[in-house]
């Protein structure tokens, strides 16, 4: 009896000529795309540019899949460094292996590194990018449908997942779809953020915060179906550990958030144009500064000149010599000096007649003759 089920591609891959073209790629690039579409309008709803989640993605997206891929290698280590590994296999990320852990850590680095550089809070960018976040991985998991991975437990429901690919460790058979249904509560997960944003205005990462928890609560039950290799502690699964560590840590962030700030962030980025604006004035400003200072001390210097001139003129005045200037001023004024008359003598008559005798005594003594 036949019983319904899900198909698997019987190929993941399609040439394009040489370049071959991977439906598990595609998957990935499709929600990298609908998460920077998202978060670019959310971003532009609070205040800021559409842009700007873009320039920062360039950051982040790298980073997100450098990390996705350690965690994937370092946590499932076997295939490429344990025996009969191929190290070489680490590289081909194509081929699947993306750890959503490292791939959101390493992403937030990313994240940081472009909000710095444009002055921007980074919990107001979780919060606008959250719910783009937990829509990619709804779409990034049916690259794994491409590739016929990470499906749980066999099973005959309806819904079934059909597998047909016998290589590796995959047995042809019906099993869980656990791709499809980690994608159906990823996009619950958007909706209920979305929701839950414009409800409580949520602020200062506290709706990055909620998608998080909600993420792991989903990926805690969704993991304990699997049964593809994985590392187990304390008879869980690593995955399921760190989903409750990372989920506990998200709520404990939203409790604590909303204490010590609540509301949100008022300006998630500042007017570019204002900030030259503002650096310009600042920097006239501080050019201001500068001169009058300059101009201050050219005043204390001559002011200072001023007072020694001063003291030395007392010991000028006191010296007898004369300087050429002072002569020239002082014959300056004795030529302005108007010509006095000659004094007038004025002799009476008497006194005349007095001369005139004395005169003529000195004449007649100078005509006498001389005796030896």
């Amino acid at each position: 009896m036949d019983i319904a089920y899900i198909p698997s591609p019987d190929n993941g891959v399609w040439h394009l000529g040489a370049v071959p073209l991977r439906g598990y790629a595609f998957c990935i690039l499709a929600g990298i795309f609908v998460a920077i579409w998202l978060g670019g309008r959310r971003w532009e709803a609070r205040g800021g540019q559409r842009t700007t989640v873009t320039d920062i993605a360039i950051w982040a997206v790298p980073f997100g899949l450098i990390g996705g891929r350690l965690y994937h290698v370092i946590t499932t280590y076997e295939p490429y460094f344990g025996k009969d590994g191929n190290w070489v296999d680490a590289f081909k990320i194509w081929e699947g292996g993306l750890g959503i852990w490292g791939a959101i850590a390493f992403g937030a680095v990313g994240a940081w590194i472009g909000c710095r550089m444009r002055g921007i809070p980074l919990p107001a960018y979780a919060d606008a990018v959250a719910p783009g976040i937990a829509l990619a991985q709804a779409i990034g998991r049916w690259g794994n449908w491409f590739n016929q991975e990470l499906y749980g437990k066999a099973t005959t429901v309806p819904w079934a997942l059909k597998i047909t690919r016998s290589d590796g460790e995959r047995v042809p058979g019906t099993y869980h779809p656990t791709f499809l249904y980690e994608s159906l509560w990823c996009i619950g997960v958007a909706l209920v953020v979305i929701w839950a944003d414009r409800r409580f205005r949520m602020g200062h990462g506290r709706a990055f915060a909620l998608y998080v928890a909600l993420y792991c609560a989903g990926r805690g039950w969704i993991e304990y179906m699997r049964i593809d290799e994985a590392h187990h502690v304390l008879g869980l699964r690593l995955n399921v550990w760190t989903a409750i560590i990372v989920g506990a840590l998200a709520i404990a962030y939203i409790v604590i958030s909303a204490i010590k700030r609540p509301g949100r962030e008022e300006v998630v980025e500042p007017d570019r144009a204002a900030l030259k604006a503002e650096a310009a004035a600042k920097a006239a400003e501080d050019g201001e500064t500068a001169e009058a200072t300059d101009k201050d001390k050219d005043e204390a210097t001559d002011e200072a000149t001023g007072k020694g001139e001063a003291k030395t003129e007392p010991e000028t005045e006191g010296d007898d010599t004369a300087s050429p200037e002072a002569e020239t001023e002082a014959e300056a004024e004795a030529d302005d000096t108007p010509d006095r008359e000659p004094a007038k003598v004025s002799v009476s008559k008497g006194s005349d007649e007095d001369d005139a005798e004395a005169v003529e005594s000195a004449d007649a003594d100078a005509d006498a003759p001389r005796q030896s």
